[in-house]
């Protein structure tokens, strides 16, 4: 089983810069994806960034394209989401999530999420 923790959430001005961290435990040898998301009040979850384990391919959704950045640390079994030039429409609580195996074919574990408030 894998528990994910996220941390690094705050209040920031906009043009600022936050760092998210998410830390697996447990058997997260197999991990094959992991990913943030977000949910802003009264939307839906949306996708932010992921990052392929194995072959450390990313992907990011257009609206954080070139601002945030999906990083590992292998050494410390943790994910970093690195946000710049924040914009208060990027507040939110931000969800790290693994999809633990390739044949799950969908994130199965999720982090309890982290605020993030940008200001104008």
């Amino acid at each position: 089983q894998v528990q994910l923790v996220e941390s690094g959430g705050g209040l920031v001005q906009a043009g600022g810069s936050l760092r998210l961290s998410c830390v697996a435990s447990g058997r997260t040898f197999s991990m094959y994806r992991m990913g943030w998301f977000r949910q802003a009040p009264g939307k839906e979850r949306e996708f932010v960034a992921a990052r392929w384990m194995n072959e450390g391919s990313t992907f990011y959704a257009d609206s954080v394209k070139g601002r945030f950045t999906i990083a590992r640390d292998n050494a410390k079994n943790t994910v970093y989401l690195q946000m710049n030039s924040l914009k208060p429409e990027d507040t939110a609580v931000y969800y790290c999530a693994a999809q633990t195996s390739r044949v799950v074919g969908r994130y199965d574990v999720w982090g309890q999420g982290t605020q993030v408030t940008v200001s104008s």
